[in-house]
């Protein structure tokens, strides 16, 4: 890709959609999942440890080449992204306790993003593995990317929350046409790879999505987690922050052949997650009596009123 691109306007891009992010959290984000422990615990674990083992297992299954697999870890590494909001807020999940796993996933990346590239590196050992891996200094790159901008947000918010309303929903449709973009530089950049990209990896991603959001909403409920915190889960383990897997892939690491799978993932996300939440609440209707909260929500429900669904940007 370009070097104007990928060094000024993709983390330019990124930038713009973590600020939008930060423009919807509040520190209570933060604070609320010691409140409601159970459905926080259980999708922290499951999108920190149990996604990552399971994307490994499917590369590995499929025999992906190195560089691509490493680009299926790093997507698996990312966050759940701001979309996931809003996939919940369209089939009646838990908006609160999205915005709390947003927020508190996008802080941990900045550490458990490298340690899973970095293993990936060293597992299926890619071409140019040195300058793939995230040593220190790229790792402060991938801090300063992923925090700052949010920081930036979440201190508009606090000291002009009238401001931040205002801008939120120009800055929501500014970042989905940023993820359009990103995506569509991605495979004009890869142009000629593009239909080997798509058989090599095109299933994986495909599959890799399913699993998550099948993973996302069955663990919970197993584990008696309310339904709607489930359909929360769901969708923050299953819509991750493609945006900022291609930002780390093409910005910090240089290699826009590793930004592929995230691409190509950033694709398929939107009608597979549609189905599924169309899905989980076509089952739910004989299931759940009207009228009745499941576990968790009365309390959070509160705290989330009046807020709108954050981002539409993953």
């Amino acid at each position: 890709m370009d070097s104007a691109l990928a060094t000024v306007a993709l983390p330019a891009a990124l930038a713009v959609v973590m600020f939008g992010l930060g423009l919807s959290l509040t520190v209570d984000d933060f604070v609320r999942v010691t409140r409601r422990p159970r459905a926080a615990v259980v999708a922290l674990g499951l999108q920190l440890l149990v996604l990552p083992a399971l994307c490994f297992g499917l590369v590995i299954a499929v025999g992906l080449e190195p560089v691509l697999a490493v680009g299926m870890l790093l997507l698996a590494a990312s966050p759940g992204g701001t979309t996931a909001n809003l996939f919940s807020h369209l089939f009646r999940g838990d908006v609160a306790l999205n915005v709390s796993l947003t927020a508190v996933n996008s802080l941990l990346a900045v550490v458990t993003l490298p340690l899973v590239t970095n293993l990936a590196v060293t597992v299926f050992d890619p071409p140019d593995a040195g300058s793939i891996g995230l040593q220190f200094g790229k790792t402060v790159q991938v801090f300063a990317i992923v925090l700052v901008p949010v920081a930036l947000g979440m201190l508009v918010r606090r000291s002009a929350p009238a401001s931040a309303d205002r801008a939120d929903r120009p800055v929501r449709v500014l970042s989905a046409v940023v993820l359009a973009l990103v995506i569509v530089g991605t495979v004009v950049a890869e142009r000629e790879n593009v239909a080997g990209y798509l058989r090599e990896v095109g299933l994986v991603a495909l599959a890799f999505c399913v699993l998550s959001l099948l993973v996302g909403f069955a663990v919970p409920r197993a584990l008696g987690v309310g339904h709607r915190q489930a359909v929360a889960c769901a969708f923050e383990i299953g819509v991750h922050n493609s945006t900022l897997a291609i930002a780390v892939a093409i910005s910090v690491l240089g290699s826009v052949e590793l930004a592929v799978p995230a691409a190509v993932y950033g694709v398929l996300m939107f009608p597979v997650a549609a189905l599924a939440g169309w899905a989980v609440t076509r089952s739910s209707r004989s299931r759940e009596p009207e009228g009745r909260e499941p576990e968790g929500r009365e309390s959070e429900g509160r705290e989330s009123e009046g807020r709108e669904p954050e981002g539409v940007a993953s």
